[in-house]
């Protein structure tokens, strides 16, 4: 079974929408996937549900309690800000060398499809050298790129792909989610960035609506 790293072009692209899409899939064919949103910012103990990790505990059947939620997310932190300044704020730090620890751990489970999700975008700090991109590259995992549709995106999109091909990551797949109320057409964003992405598969996803895309997908990753 596969285990894939999700990332994103920047924050609230849809990386968590796309992968409890792909955990409820997976689970309605009878498989017994895992998840892991290790680092969190912007957590609401209050409403724990509510949160990136609450969503995966919900795909996947589990609700979110203080256990479940150390379980798959560690380091979850009040900010809505890049995890070092979130975390800078509480007076911690991401320790680089325990997340990767932490995410070998993980991916050894056998038998399973595994999805760890990362937080904001490709490039987004972790603490005072490291940022998101690292983290994917000393994982060993290969990683599904998530976009939108909004006006910039292309550029956002195709920077964050060179930035992982530069230090070796594997992009198994760019999922394009639709950003609501763009003046840019899904199929036009699309039509552009295969003319740069060539051998690496690319699909739009309307967020919110269930894709037929997202079992052919999950057949990728699986």
């Amino acid at each position: 079974m596969g285990a894939n790293f999700i990332t994103g072009t920047g924050t609230d692209i849809g990386k968590t929408w796309f992968a409890c899409a792909l955990l409820r899939h997976w689970r309605a064919a009878g498989l017994a996937p895992a998840a892991f949103k290790p680092v969190l910012s912007g957590f609401d103990a209050l409403r724990p549900e509510m949160s990136d990790a609450g969503a995966l505990l919900a795909a996947l059947g589990r609700e979110a309690s203080r256990a479940e939620l150390d379980a798959i997310a560690p380091w979850r932190f009040a900010a809505s800000l890049s995890p070092d300044m979130a975390a800078a704020l509480e007076g911690r730090r991401i320790d680089f060398d325990e997340l990767v620890d932490f995410s070998r751990q993980v991916i050894a489970m056998p038998g399973r499809p595994l999805l760890i999700e990362g937080v904001g975008g490709v490039m987004a700090p972790l603490d005072e050298q490291h940022t998101v991109r690292d983290w994917i590259a000393a994982s060993g995992l290969p990683c599904v790129l998530v976009a939108g549709s909004y006006l910039g995106s292309l550029s956002h999109t195709l920077t964050a792909l060179e930035a992982l091909q530069r230090v070796g990551a594997g992009v198994t797949a760019i999922v394009v989610n639709e950003t609501p109320g763009s003046a840019v057409a899904l199929d036009a964003t699309l039509e552009s960035l295969s003319r740069f992405v060539a051998g690496i598969p690319l699909t739009a996803i309307a967020r919110d609506i269930a894709p037929a895309d997202v079992a052919g997908l999950a057949g990728l990753l699986c």
